[in-house]
Parts: structure tokens; sequence; C-alpha cells
């Protein structure tokens, strides 16, 4: 496929590209001014092949169009009328392969151009929490809340991305839409929020939460859809539309988890609160395909730790024990924490206990990542043991008035030693290493440059818990990471002119650490990940260099590569 952008005159914009017949075209138009008309024309080889259009001046409207025949295809719109937010291409029966073709995004809406990065973006527009985490069809299958009209939180739909190793993504079309009447005016009323995805035989059932502010008597309730190409969901139902009475509860109710029990039922899983803090909800159904029946089952745990509100985003997956016993880790966010030891925000615990179906009976609890910005994790059973991924941000730094694109955080394997629960990198990280910087220098004291920025710094110390720092020379943040006898701490100073808070592993005695450094974010994993610290970094700039002071026993420097 060629593409060409081009302006006929001021007005007249065009988008040019070779397409084949049963090319599907996705589109979001508006008009300019209230009462006027966004028109969009469509031509392959000069002939007319559609003209959708708006008197839509408040959001974008959607449009999908097929083409009949193929060929030279022209887009064409008067810019002093219409808007054209996003427009992309694809062939249904070859899109799990080639993705989407993106013709056009405009200035607010467009990613940032960061071609060295190596973790997982949305093509266009704002992403949050990962939804549906899973294995359908032999590809990992990546949902996510997605704005597509800027890079700010707004009416959330379902983006869509699928994988073989976790790491080198295809980007399908959108997934699922927030209803008609959510889509009419950008105002955030709500949309379809965060959820799973389970599979019933070929098809992919999707469980997600339809926020609308202001509703009565529920702001949110549960929904369900099915895809039976894997590529779009179907018509929406209902499954949950109501809370569980008799527990006074806010109007938090979302975020449904669907897994399957140590019984063989579906299990679902949903955040919520009540007067003395944070909930996490248990329903069960005996239905093969999950589509209804619903019960409720209790209170599976409560939490009221650091101030939180509502409970966030819980999933839970099993994990096998040394003497091959299974435990169950329950993971989920503490929404508006705060640490006051660190001043972290928004911290996500793992309470690892015995789960028989229907009662949790906790035996040990842990933060999942000291450096908080992994939130709203989601892990399902790939094979023999859990993967998870994460939103590699944190609700304190964003504002409504800006721009906030993100990333989501390398995959994890999610593993159980003892009374610990490890998070390591998936085992195809390794195959990112496209070249090696250095196995000498840094180890010596030497400054070593990072070339693209986009590395991954490994050290063996010479004793568990043997201090040392490493200082990143950063464009726009003081940046680096440190071990001495409070613990292991990613050093972050974004230069506010704010006291920054402490992210920092209290204790932590490693002996070996995995550092990865990226366009926008640091990761590190320590002793295969029995402590894990990820930090967002604000804008795209690439790290020049690193110096290590103290003694290590290795230290290599690897270039990373999609």
């Amino acid at each position: 496929m060629s593409l060409q952008a081009k302006s006929v005159n001021q007005q007249l914009e065009t988008i040019q590209a070779e397409l084949p017949a049963g090319t599907v075209l996705h589109l979001w138009l508006k008009a300019r001014t209230a009462g006027g008309q966004a028109k969009l024309s469509i031509a392959v080889d000069g002939g007319d092949a559609g003209e959708p259009s708006t008197r839509r001046s408040a959001e974008f409207e959607f449009f999908a169009v097929t083409l009949a025949k193929g060929g030279s295809a022209t887009l064409s719109y008067d810019a002093a009328t219409t808007s054209l937010s996003v427009a992309y291409a694809f062939r249904p029966e070859t899109v799990m392969e080639e993705g989407i073709r993106l013709l056009h995004s405009d200035a607010r809406t467009a990613a940032p151009e960061v071609p060295d990065s190596y973790h997982f973006r949305p093509p266009f527009g704002w992403m949050n929490d990962p939804n549906g985490f899973g294995r359908f069809g032999g590809n990992a299958h990546l949902f996510y809340q997605h704005y597509p009209h800027e890079l700010r939180w707004n009416t959330m739909h379902w983006g869509h991305a699928v994988s073989k190793d976790f790491l080198r993504w295809t980007h399908l079309p959108m997934f699922l839409f927030p209803a008609d009447h959510l889509s009419e005016d950008d105002d955030g009323r709500g949309g379809a929020f965060s959820g799973s995805a389970i599979a019933v035989g070929e098809d992919i059932r999707v469980f997600y939460t339809e926020h609308v502010r202001d509703r009565q008597p529920e702001e949110q309730i549960q929904l369900s859809a099915v895809s039976r190409d894997g590529i779009v969901a179907g018509p929406s139902e209902t499954v949950l539309p109501l809370r569980p009475e008799g527990l006074d509860l806010t109007t938090d109710f979302r975020d449904p988890y669907v897994f399957k029990g140590p019984d063989g039922r579906w299990k679902m899983l949903l955040g919520s609160r009540d007067k003395t803090g944070g909930v996490v909800l248990l329903y069960e159904t005996a239905a093969a395909d999950g589509a209804d029946g619903w019960t409720f089952l209790g209170i599976i745990h409560r939490e009221d730790g650091f101030g939180m509100t509502a409970a966030e985003c819980p999933c839970m997956v099993p994990l096998t024990a040394r003497n091959g016993e299974t435990r169950w880790a329950l993971i989920f966010g503490l929404l508006t924490s705060r640490d006051p030891a660190t001043g972290r925000r928004n911290l996500t615990s793992v309470i690892v206990g015995r789960f028989d179906g229907r009662t949790f009976t906790a035996e040990f609890e842990q933060e999942l990542d000291f450096g908080s910005d992994a939130y709203a994790f989601q892990a399902f059973v790939d094979g023999d043991e859990p993967v998870g991924i994460a939103w590699l941000a944190n609700w304190t730094d964003f504002t409504k008035k800006d721009d906030f694109p993100t990333a989501m955080t390398l995959p994890r394997r999610v593993l159980l030693e003892g009374d610990t629960v490890l998070t390591p990198p998936v085992a195809a990280a390794e195959s990112l290493r496209h070249q090696l910087l250095d196995d000498t220098a840094l180890a010596a004291g030497k400054t070593v440059p990072l070339g693209t920025g986009a590395v991954e710094i490994v050290l063996d110390l010479t004793a568990p818990g043997a201090a040392f720092e490493l200082a990143f020379d950063h464009p726009d943040v003081d940046l680096g990471v440190k071990l001495d006898g409070d613990g292991l701490a990613i050093v972050f100073d974004a230069r506010t002119g704010k006291t920054p808070p402490r992210y920092i592993a209290a204790g932590a005695k490693p002996s070996s650490l995995r550092i990865f450094l990226d366009a926008g974010s640091i990761e590190v994993f320590a002793d295969n990940g029995r402590w894990a610290g990820s930090k967002r970094i604000p804008g795209f700039a690439a790290a020049r260099s690193a110096t290590l002071t103290g003694t290590v026993a290795k230290a290599s420097v690897w270039q990373l590569k999609l």
C-alpha cells in the first residue's frame, strides 16, 4: 500500500492510497462548527465509493466503509468544514497478520515518534488500563482503555493488538465502542470501561463496565459481548445491572475480571468500596459460556490501607508452590492510596492465599511494584504459568489539561517462590538484545554512552545488598538506580521544584539486577523479579549515558531493538 497526503488548496485535503478490493475503512468525522456538515468523499480509480457525512460537531462520529473494488483510492474533504480525527484501512481476512494501515491521524491524535522504543503504545490517541489480556487462537491479545481523538482521557473505547511473543505487537481495528449516546459529546460522561476476556470455543467473550455519569440507579453496570472473528465485538448485553444489596457500597462497581475457578466454574471479581475501604466482590455462574446466571457469593477481600478509596482492576491467578500445591494471587489497585513513608500514590497489592472457589484465605501480602507506575495489572495463565501486564503510568501524574502519552509495562511472568511473588520480564525480553554496548567500562567506573537510549543494563553484585549507585545523564530529569542500607530505589526528580516521592523497596538486598531504559520509562527487576519497580518519565528524550559508583562483580549494557 502506498500513501500520499497533500494539500490541494487551503481547504481541500486529500489522502491517497492503493487499496485492494474488500478493504474496510474506519473514519471519524465531525463538523467544524455547530450547525455545519462534515463530509468526506471516497473515490477508487475516479469512481465514487462512498461519502460519509455528519452534522455532529461536539464529538467525532464513527464510519465504516467497505470498498467493493480495489485500486487508487482518494479520500478528500474540506478542512474548513470537516475535521478528520483518524482514518485507517484493513482487510478482515489478513488483519491479524498485517494489522491496520494508518492513513491519517491529526496532530492532537498522533502517537509520539519513538522509533527505537520497545514498549507497547497505541497507534494514536489515549491509552490506560490493559483489558482482556489473554491468548486466543494462538495469539496473545491485548485490549486496552482507549480514546482515539486526543492524548487525554475521555469517552472510553477498547483498543486492540495481537502478538506472538508479548513484545512485537500488531495493531488491530477498534474492538469495542461506547454506547452511541455517550459518543455524541466529548464530555467524558462514561464509556466502555475496563474488563476481561475469556475463550468460548472459537469465540472471544468480553466483560466490561459501562459507566454513565449520574445514571440512576447505577452509574456502573456490567456488560458482555462476543466476538466471532476476533476483530470486533458484537452487540453488548447486560449481565449485572445492580450492585449487591445490603452492603452499603458506593457507586464504585467496576472492572469485571472473569476466570475459571478451582471448581471448574466461571468466577467474576469486581472492585468496589464501602464505608471502611476497598472491597473485592466475587460472583460465579454455572453457564459454560459465561453469558448469564451470575450469582453474588460475597466479599472475597477487604482492604483499607494507605487511605485508599475503592479497590480497582482486581485479577486472580493460580500459582504453583514448591511442594506442588496451588496458591492463588489476588492482585488489585488501591485507588487514591498514599504511602506516608515515601509519598508514593495509587499502590498495587498482591495477596497470596488459598481459594476454594467461594472463599479466599490470605496467607501473605506484598506490593507489586515499588515504582508504583505499574497500575491496573492484569494477568492470565498462559500454558503453565501466569503472564501479566500493566499501565506504565500513575493517575497522580495525570491532568485533564495536558496530553499524557503512556505505554504498557514489559509483560511479566508471575511466579511463587516460598512466601514471595516474583514478577520477572517474560523470557522473550532477551530477544530484544540487539547489540552488546559494553561489558567492562561501566563496571570500571567509566561513563558509558547509551546509543539510542533503549537499553538493558545487567548488574551482578559482589554480595547481596552490596551498595552501588547508577546515574543516568538524561536531558529532562534526574534519574538513577541506587542500592544502600535503606533498600533499592529508583532515583527520580522531574526538576519541577517539588520534592518527589521516594521510589524504594525498603530493606531490599538483591544480588542481581536487570534495568530496562526506554523512551519515557525505566523498569528495574532485582533477583528475578523479587523486587520490581517501574517509573514513567515525562517526555521521550533518551538517556545519553550511564555512570556506576561502587563495586560490582559484573556489568553489561545491551542496546535493545524490536
